[in-house]
């Protein structure tokens, strides 16, 4: 019978209100719970603290004074706070319910994000994170975890919804514990994210969450933190005694755009980061222009300027007429706007947005072109005149013979350059290593981009699996080659389902590719529909389509055990049978009389199904001992000897033990007495 203890707290109903449905997720200042509001109709996430964090006797009212400043912080990218309180004592916060994963399970998913996308999402934090620096808030504690991604039906994430969690929280906590006079303050915050000023004196502006920022923004781009230890003592004292390393040390070909935002975001010291949230929203933006990943709005350049011809001088031509060189004709600009818009609207324009203003000066007169002396010969007649001149004198011929020549070589190299010349063969790079292949196609000429690349069960992870172009095609030269890396085995850890409702475990095992088949088993503890506990167990690493047991509560079993311990055997057998549950016996050596119930599993009170097995301990009695040998003793040395082992002296006689009974060796119960006869 499985007996695995959910949380209490699934099904109750917090202040009247919130009816608790699910855990969703467990961390180091608080769990969080999906629970009804029952007043309004609305699914909300329910954060209660835990009790190690709540014991000090401040805390309450910090938390309190904090969950007001954070209800007040009204920002599309930051987690909404609707309602406060407390159950049996331990505060909690009603949150806005958000459909998405965190950052952290992002990152557990794809290892490390595309710059486009990392920055995206830097934006949106940066953005909430910034309207809290401008209420006087200071996060203490950004990290992926705190961060929700609400993942757009495109998958793209470009396009999805980012929300920032926890504000505030760390500093209630924090100072709660700085006033308790037995703790002796503690800094509360996640190594692996903290600022140097708060490992060395505490203290934390915006310019702490900057930093927090920048080592987040490193981690999407490389797929790793900074720095690692065994101690997370060791990792705090890391950011005060180095510099974060630039993100294209650990992923070669990153723009150096990104490095230069992170590493001025990560800097020791606080007054070389950007001043606040908001300072380094504008540096981002800044870095996603510079990539390209913002569409720009199309601009409208002035076209080149026409080629104009250039009146030779002529002395009997007027002077005036020959100092005028004129351009392609423009319509003026009541002739540009459309024809249904008043010109005179333009002058309503803002400065900045205002049309050139028309020329008012009249155009000058085009020159006089002079009559050509053959104006009225045929055109067919010119160019017979030109193919004369040209062919007729020997410097023309020889003129026209470069020309072809050259022509057809240029028409021949051109053919040769596109039709073989461009094309090259692509090299093999699968079965090859990440950064093998990429400088094997660098060294071929080629550059290299890759897909999202795929499960393989047999080539290990960062290896080509596959190229496209195939190894061998005839490609163009310097084309890019898309390669497809290995991921590995593909595996799935199996989630903690344990007091979560039975259709959403379901469905979300069955979103993780795992064959999913359900039980009804019994339990005191979980309510019905609830799920139980899973086989295999939570977090155990499992193929795709492997079969899951998805244990689901049918209530408590309808038989109850009673309790028989300390009963005869006989009188205990006819209990239980009585209750319709079978009696399994085992004996062990006691001092209890022999055929009382010592214990009994399971335990009274626990309920089973009719027919379940009941098994009980019964005592053996006392152990036997052996009779100790005195013959030839002095009767009193006799008596210790029996005394020692727990057996009595009945002594008939003075003298020496000359007989006794039981003999020397016997095996006896305790308390036995034995006959001394002495003479």
């Amino acid at each position: 019978m499985d007996t695995t203890v959910a949380d209490t707290l699934i099904g109750a109903l917090i202040d009247g209100r919130y009816r608790v449905r699910a855990r969703v997720a467990r961390g180091g200042m608080a769990t969080v719970y999906t629970a009804m509001d029952e007043r309004l109709e609305r699914t909300v996430a329910l954060k209660i603290i835990h009790p190690a964090q709540a014991k000090e006797p401040k805390f309450l009212e910090r938390f309190t004074d904090e969950a007001k400043v954070i209800a007040r912080l009204t920002h599309p990218n930051v987690v909404a706070v609707y309602d406060q309180g407390t159950h049996e004592g331990l505060p909690y916060l009603v949150l806005e319910y958000v459909r998405g994963r965190t950052l952290r399970e992002f990152l557990a998913d794809k290892r490390r994000l595309q710059p486009a996308d990392a920055l995206a999402i830097m934006e949106q934090m940066l953005a909430a994170i910034a309207a809290a620096h401008r209420a006087g808030l200071v996060h203490r504690d950004v990290k992926p975890e705190n961060v929700l991604v609400a993942e757009a039906p495109n998958h793209s994430l470009l396009d999805s919804v980012v929300k920032v969690a926890d504000f505030g929280l760390a500093r209630a906590v924090e100072e709660a514990s700085t006033e308790a006079p037995s703790s002796g303050g503690q800094l509360l915050a996640t190594v692996a994210y903290v600022a140097p000023e708060l490992v060395t004196n505490g203290h934390a502006d915006p310019r702490a969450d900057v930093y927090s920022a920048g080592v987040v923004l490193f981690e999407m781009l490389t797929g790793r933190v900074p720095y690692e230890a065994e101690r997370p003592v060791e990792v705090a004292w890391q950011h005060v005694d180095r510099d974060v390393p630039p993100p294209s040390r650990f992923v070669p070909g990153l723009p150096p755009v990104l490095d230069d935002l992170v590493i001025r975001a990560t800097r020791r010291d606080p007054g070389a980061r950007p001043t606040d949230a908001g300072a380094m929203l504008a540096e981002v933006q800044d870095a996603r222009d510079d990539l390209g990943t913002v569409t720009e709005p199309v601009r409208f350049r002035p076209e080149a300027a026409p080629t104009v011809a250039v009146p030779r001088y002529d002395a009997h031509q007027d002077v005036d007429a020959t100092a005028h060189m004129h351009r392609a004709e423009m319509p003026p600009l009541t002739e540009i706007l459309p024809r249904h818009v008043d010109p005179t609207l333009a002058q309503n324009r803002p400065q900045w947005a205002r049309l050139p203003e028309p020329r008012t000066q009249p155009r000058s007169e085009p020159p006089t072109r002079r009559p050509r002396i053959d104006d009225d010969e045929p055109a067919g007649g010119g160019l017979k005149h030109l193919k004369e001149q040209v062919l007729g004198n020997p410097r023309g011929r020889l003129t026209v013979a470069a020309v072809l020549a050259v022509l057809g070589l240029v028409v021949a190299v051109g053919g040769w350059w596109f039709g073989v010349g461009r094309f090259t063969t692509a090299p093999s790079l699968v079965d090859v290593q990440k950064s093998q292949a990429v400088t094997l196609a660098r060294q071929n000429g080629f550059t290299v981009r890759f897909d999202a690349g795929r499960f393989d069960e047999k080539v290990p992870r960062d290896t080509v699996v596959a190229q496209n172009p195939e190894a061998g095609r005839r490609v163009v030269g310097g084309s890019t080659i898309t390669l497809s890396l290995s991921l590995g085995p593909e595996r799935y850890a199996v989630p903690d389902e344990a007091g979560k409702d039975a259709a959403l475990a379901q469905n979300e095992l069955t979103q993780l590719k795992l064959a999913v088949q359900v039980t009804q088993v019994y339990d005191d503890v979980v309510p019905a529909g609830m799920v139980v506990g899973t086989d295999p167990a939570a977090q155990t690493s499992v193929k795709p389509n492997t079969k899951i047991l998805l244990k689901v509560s049918r209530g408590r079993a309808p038989v109850t055990v009673p309790s028989v311990i300390g009963q005869p055997l006989d009188q205990a057998q006819g209990t239980l049978t009585g209750q319709g549950l079978k009696v399994a016996v085992q004996q062990q050596d006691s001092t209890k009389p022999a055929n009382t119930v010592l214990a009994q599993d399971p335990v009274d009170g626990t309920g089973v199904e009719p027919g379940a097995t009941i098994t009980l301990t019964v005592s053996k009695g006392p152990a036997a001992v052996a009779v100790p040998d005195v013959n030839g003793r002095d009767v009193e040395e006799a008596r210790q000897m029996l005394a020692q082992v727990g057996l009595q002296a009945q002594v008939i006689g003075g003298g020496k033990v000359r007989i006794q009974n039981p003999a020397a060796g016997q095996q006896v119960p305790p308390g036995t007495s034995v006959v001394l006869w002495c003479f």
